[in-house]
């Protein structure tokens, strides 16, 4: 057998005789590399999904929202009261060249009733172009018309969870069904489109022409939100930009004189940026975990491997004494803390990739295996091996054949 056989079989054969002791030296890099693995599955994970409910928010999606407004000198918070009219949704689809579809929004929660069945659920009040607006296709029926929303028609449109919990299996295209003891009949089922940004249903919701919502069931004037499609990805900037300039105008919002937008608008850009923002602190967070981890398993290998140096101080001097060179013992124990820390870093990415199937399949959220991730979680597991391995190593290497035989 060669050199380098028996050094690797003296070392394996250390390391069996203490199996407990090895595990549990191991540990720490098992956890540590088990984050690495999993905080960058879960964290490309997450950024594909919030990428994938950003476009379904709609294509080129702006969204004008109430901002604050200033009485006496003191100033409200966001929404605490809404400035936008009819007339500014209006204004912009005349003036604003750049966007395509407009639509005023409003909403509440109000009970639905079908026969015994009842569902207490969002209620949108939109205009034609809401379903441009958000991508949002109907799977079966139709959205209603224009005519329908300036008659402020009885008639509604369906998410997928109000039709699970209301119909069943039935068909509700052209039943009727009570808001708030306000018969409504059914037009359509919207297509499905899962969770929002925040965790909420997107299909938990009954879509009204927007001035039967208003009149009917909130009885306001008040427009909840305006909701924008620019042209073209290239033209959103610029789209935000004209309606800013558009609204600033018609509320009479001089900014050179200090006064506050009583609106705010938001884009798929802002939105995107806020969810990688949090999507980044929290692997920052994940990594600092598997950081110490890793250093405390670094630690602990260190640790158990001057343990061992001590326990085997006659073994090492015998070796010595049969012609075993420093570097032969060096290398030895090197190899000892490399398996470790290797059997670690294996252990722990079979561990890292269970929490990611687990997690795509408690909670529905798709994870990305990434062999970057898993080669860098091997490099480092390997990389604390020699790191924290070396000076016991060298420890050893140096002790004094007759001193080491004298040992008890």
């Amino acid at each position: 057998m060669t050199k380098t056989g028996n050094i690797l079989k003296v070392a394996f054969r250390a390391l069996a005789r203490n199996k407990l002791r090895s595990l549990l030296t191991a540990l720490g890099i098992i956890i540590g590399v088990a984050c690495v693995v999993a905080v960058v599955g879960i964290g490309e994970g997450a950024r594909i999904q919030a990428e994938n409910q950003l476009r379904s928010l709609g294509t080129n999606f702006l969204m004008v929202l109430p901002g604050t407004i200033t009485s006496s000198g003191a100033r409200a918070g966001i929404g605490s009261s809404s400035k936008l009219s009819e007339d500014d949704v209006d204004a912009i689809r005349k003036e604003v060249s750049t966007v395509s579809y407009v639509s005023a929004s409003i909403r509440t929660v109000a009970q639905v009733i079908y026969g015994n069945q009842n569902w207490s659920t969002s209620i949108q009040g939109a205009q034609v172009d809401w379903p441009l607006v958000r991508s949002w296709n109907v799977a079966t029926g139709q959205f209603f018309t224009d005519q329908d929303d300036h008659a402020a028609a009885k008639v509604c449109v369906l998410g997928q969870t109000v039709v699970t919990n209301l119909f069943g299996d039935e068909d509700p295209v052209g039943q009727m069904i009570r808001i708030k003891n306000i018969p409504f009949k059914v037009t359509g089922v919207l297509e499905s489109k899962g969770g929002s940004l925040q965790g909420a249903d997107q299909d938990d919701l009954v879509v009204a022409p927007y001035e039967t919502v208003r009149k009917k069931i909130m009885g306001t004037t008040a427009v909840g939100q305006i909701l924008v499609s620019a042209a073209s990805d290239e033209l959103v900037a610029r789209a935000q930009d004209e309606l800013t300039a558009l609204l600033r105008q018609r509320h009479r919002i001089n900014k050179a004189a200090g006064q506050d937008d009583d609106f705010i608008i938001r884009s798929q850009t802002e939105m995107i940026q806020q969810a990688e923002a949090q999507s980044h602190t929290m692997s920052a967070l994940l990594w600092s975990i598997a950081g110490v981890s890793l250093l405390v398993g670094g630690i602990g290998i260190m640790n158990i491997m001057l343990v061992s140096v001590t326990e085997r101080t006659r073994e090492i001097g015998v070796r010595m004494a049969i012609g075993a060179r420093g570097r032969d013992i060096q290398a030895q124990f090197l190899v000892e803390a490399v398996a470790l820390s290797l059997t670690g870093g294996a252990v722990g990415i079979a561990v890292g990739l269970g929490i990611e199937r687990t997690v795509a399949r408690l909670v529905g959220w798709p994870v990305a295996v990434q062999p970057s991730a898993i080669t860098l979680a091997f490099f480092f597991s390997a990389l604390v091996g020699v790191g924290f391995g070396f000076y016991p190593a060298l420890k050893a290497s140096r002790l004094d054949p007759i001193e080491a035989l004298r040992y008890e």
